[in-house]
């Protein structure tokens, strides 16, 4: 039987997987029948491998389809010989699973000069395109592992070179190259020797932009657990699970085939889901979510690497989370540009943007847990936790009244300009250890601005909306709890919180309980 996977590549006959072809045949029709060199480029687990294979799968219907990887061959990058006949060897075993003719095979085999290696295979590759029975494409997976980006450089420009021979008739090559990785060509740290000699742009700038999205609609979801469904009978509401797995993943593949590998693996049979059938549901999905957010695994480890080695881009995601800063999005910033790359962020209306709400908590976590140990916030929620939990439901109301009493005793002294700032976060150092290993929360990021931010807790089969805002007048307050009843009716929610930072020196401090329409609203003012 089939089993979700969230390894590095996907078999259709053995894993569940959204059916990707169509998206493969388009990108062979607008990219590779044309004639274009280009490289796929996306963050990590991205399902670039997953799709590099229904591509050549596809490819062989009409060309010869040379799938090669540089993962692993760090000792081909000694050398220019060493590089030039590694891959040459690469190639050669690639030829022979193709079936291409032995006369071809065996001149391709034929030793290179250690002297000319590049310039050699370069005569190789002519020899190979122009006697071959089929065009042929080149594929490298894993293109951004060189050791010495100044050898791989050099193999590019010769590509390079030969491109521009082919379209003015001059010379035979590949019909299209294809390169794959996380590091767009432009992003390696070059070791270049001689900037006049090697100019940083020129190894692939014949290459046309890739602008295929790789990351799944809930439609494709669906179609993934309807094949599921058919083998279980769940009787799970396909369309509704697969919209849910999508608003929090934003079709990020590894995070989509996660979510459905903790629910099948990880949930089913326990006491909260004894079966398929009770695993299946949005509390499901909501807990499937929190196993993710909360275990150790190297796409998480590889972000949070890479937010201490650009502290510019900690600095930008921090802003944006904690202070709702809107930061227009440049394509020439290099740490903008490097963040969308690493598919951390990405580009809504313009704006900067955390690319999911996974990762977006991940990241909450992350930086709440750099302030939390000897934090008072911290210790006081962990104090009174007793008092919020009972019998297995989260006491809202409670817990927001002790965080006003929290919030007056510590935080009351400090100035406008602070709350402002760390509003939101005092609340979340507050919530989150109550919270952790039992409930999740999540930003709901449309919502979000330097003024009010909306908090969505899930805490076994509850759900919460807290609006953490500060107060800005009558109108300002009036027009927020209409924003927030339309939310509740979304959610399909009764009750709704606002939690209210105020430096009006008239305005009442406490709680207030009342009617807005069929809504209740608990206003808490601080």
């Amino acid at each position: 039987m089939k089993k979700f996977n969230t390894a590095v590549v996907c078999n259709p006959t053995k894993h569940y997987m959204v059916d990707i072809t169509g998206r493969a045949e388009c990108i062979i029709e607008k990219y590779v029948e044309p004639g274009s060199y280009f490289a796929i480029n996306r963050g990590r687990q991205y399902g670039k491998t997953t799709m590099l294979n229904i591509l050549a799968e596809k490819l062989r219907e009409k060309y010869y389809c040379l799938q090669i990887s540089f993962e692993g061959m760090d000792e081909m990058f000694q050398s220019e010989y060493m590089f030039a006949a590694g891959v040459m060897e690469l190639i050669e075993e690639q030829l022979e699973l193709e079936s291409v003719p032995d006369d071809l095979i065996e001149k391709w085999k034929k030793e290179i000069d250690a002297e000319r290696p590049f310039q050699i295979l370069g005569k190789r590759i002519t020899e190979l395109c122009r006697f071959s029975a089929r065009p042929i494409v080149l594929m490298i997976d894993e293109a951004d592992r060189a050791s010495n980006n100044q050898i791989m450089i050099s193999f590019l420009g010769m590509l390079r070179d030969k491109y521009i021979k082919r379209e003015s008739g001059r010379t035979w090559t590949f019909q299209s190259v294809i390169l794959a990785g996380v590091y767009d060509i432009k992003n390696l740290k070059l070791k270049i020797r001689s900037e006049e000699s090697h100019p940083y742009n020129s190894p692939w700038n014949v290459a046309v932009k890739f602008e295929e999205d790789l990351s799944f609609t809930a439609d494709e979801i669906a179609g993934m657990l309807s094949e599921y469904e058919h083998d279980y009978h769940t009787g799970m509401d396909v369309r509704e699970i697969s919209r849910l797995i999508y608003e929090y993943t934003s079709g990020y593949p590894v995070l989509v085939s996660g979510i459905c590998k903790q629910i099948d693996e990880s949930l089913v049979g326990t006491p909260a889901f004894s079966n398929r059938a009770a695993a299946w549901i949005p509390e499901g999905v909501a807990e499937a979510v929190r196993l993710i957010e909360h275990e150790n695994q190297p796409l998480f480890e590889d972000m949070i690497k890479q937010l201490k080695d650009f502290p510019q881009l900690k600095d930008i995601i921090r802003r944006i989370l904690f202070e709702g800063e809107s930061i227009a999005f440049n394509a020439y910033n290099d740490v903008l540009n490097l963040a969308k790359m690493f598919d951390y962020i990405k580009s809504v209306n313009g704006r900067v943007a955390v690319a999911n709400r996974i990762f977006e908590v991940v990241l909450y976590d992350y930086f709440l847990s750099e302030e939390e140990t000897g934090n008072i916030t911290k210790k006081d929620a962990e104090l009174n936790k007793s008092q919020f939990i009972a019998d297995g439901r989260l006491d809202m109301e409670t817990l927001l009244r002790k965080f006003a009493e929290h919030y007056a005793y510590v935080y009351a002294d400090n100035d406008q300009k602070f709350v402002e700032k760390y509003a939101r976060k005092i609340f979340l150092m507050y919530l989150r250890p109550v919270i952790n290993g039992t409930g999740n929360y999540y930003i709901e990021a449309q919502t979000r601005d330097e003024k009010k931010t909306d908090i969505i807790v899930d805490y076994h089969a509850e759900q919460f909306l807290i609006e953490t805002k500060i107060w800005y007048g009558q109108r300002y307050n009036e027009n927020g709890e209409k924003q927030l009843c339309g939310y509740l009716d979304r959610l399909q929610l009764e009750k709704g919180y606002m939690l209210t930072f105020s430096f009006n020196k008239n305005k009442k401090t406490g709680v207030q309980e009342r009617k807005y329409g069929e809504k209740v609203l608990w206003e808490i003012t601080v």
